[in-house]
């Protein structure tokens, strides 16, 4: 790995990978042991990095490192039987105007919202910056493989929408999203609501998809030279996702092979759809041809591929940029999108 690095960073610039070209000595080096350990380490050693017990100290020293005593936002946990999540919201003393839904990536084999709360907590912020009188997010902590396979963790999200609803003023005010792993569950989400006559006319306002894995097993989903995915560890990680219950084909399960029209028109969200995701990913081919789909049903669907950018890049640059704008381009694209589909200040 360090010859690589070394021996790529020589090259003149137009010979290197279109990550590389863009990215800083820092980020070139994080990437690559990143790229080492999706590849090489057993899934249970990032489920430990991932978890609670290791992301939660991690985010309290960020926070003392930056000179800040006291959350800025208030979080609490929920566990229930069959849901389990973090809810936070700027007041909690008042309802909420707007509440996202958010499920974390991972490879549904490691990952944690905790690991996410400093990306979340941003979001709540520039929602409030952007003028929502009280935004509130609810992340769900859905069950690993291969602890569970699906469509346990399917389930699950549906308990989680259904505690979404019970906290947001309208359907048309929640907004769900998810990266990687966890966009392909709010994916068959929304394709079950459909299916559910007590749900159907529950849909949420807008879905937020950052680098969904449309498709688990695909031909498409090749290694790249820049991102820090690999084909043969995300094979791995889907096959247990499906496990044996399911096929691979099965559009609940692999939303990507949903082609049918009408079931799209029924599943999307009441004003649309906002992909976001990098232009050098394993998933960018799967995810050009939902977009692709989705705008064949006549839905309206904005994307936004950052050019020269990897896997999850609105997560990903939250830690490894520098400058405040950079770190949070990705969310104030999301938000841009949120103010422009989801009203302001309509409920107090």
């Amino acid at each position: 790995m360090p010859y690589q690095l070394v021996r790529e960073r020589l090259r003149p610039r137009q010979e290197r990978s279109p990550f590389v070209q863009r990215a800083t000595l820092f980020q070139d080096i994080v990437i690559r042991v990143v790229r080492y350990a999706f590849a090489c380490i057993p899934a249970k050693i990032g489920k430990v990095f991932f978890s609670k017990g290791v992301a939660l100290p991690f985010f309290k020293f960020r926070m003392l490192r930056n000179g800040v005593m006291r959350c800025p936002i208030f979080w609490k946990e929920v566990n229930r039987e069959g849901l389990k999540g973090i809810y936070m919201i700027d007041d909690e003393t008042r309802r909420p105007d707007i509440v996202v839904y958010y499920c974390h990536g991972g490879g549904f084999s490691m990952g944690s919202s905790y690991f996410y709360i400093e990306f979340l907590m941003a979001w709540i912020h520039l929602l409030k910056s952007a003028g929502y009188a009280n935004p509130a997010l609810f992340a769900l902590e859905y069950t690993l493989v291969p602890e569970a396979t699906y469509p346990t963790q399917t389930q699950e999200a549906l308990a989680g929408y259904k505690y979404v609803l019970s906290i947001a003023p309208d359907p048309s005010r929640i907004v769900v999203g998810g990266d990687s792993a966890g966009a392909t569950i709010i994916l068959s989400l929304l394709l079950c609501l459909s299916k559910f006559t007590a749900l159907k006319d529950k849909k949420p306002g807008l879905a937020v998809m950052i680098s969904p894995w449309t498709t688990i097993i695909s031909p498409k989903n090749e290694n790249t030279p820049s991102d820090y995915l690999n084909a043969d560890s995300l094979r791995l990680y889907g096959s247990q996702y499906i496990g044996t219950k399911a096929s691979p084909e099965d559009a609940m399960v692999s939303p990507g092979h949903n082609k049918d029209l009408t079931w799209w028109r029924k599943a999307s969200p009441t004003n649309g759809w906002f992909f976001i995701h990098g232009s050098e990913e394993v998933f960018a081919p799967e995810t050009r041809d939902l977009i692709a789909l989705l705008r064949q049903a006549g839905e309206n669907v904005v994307s936004h591929e950052e050019r020269g950018w990897i896997h999850a890049w609105p997560v990903v640059k939250l830690f490894l940029c520098n400058s405040e704008k950079e770190r949070l381009s990705g969310l104030h694209s999301i938000v841009d999108m949120v103010k422009e589909r989801v009203p302001r200040n309509t409920s107090r």
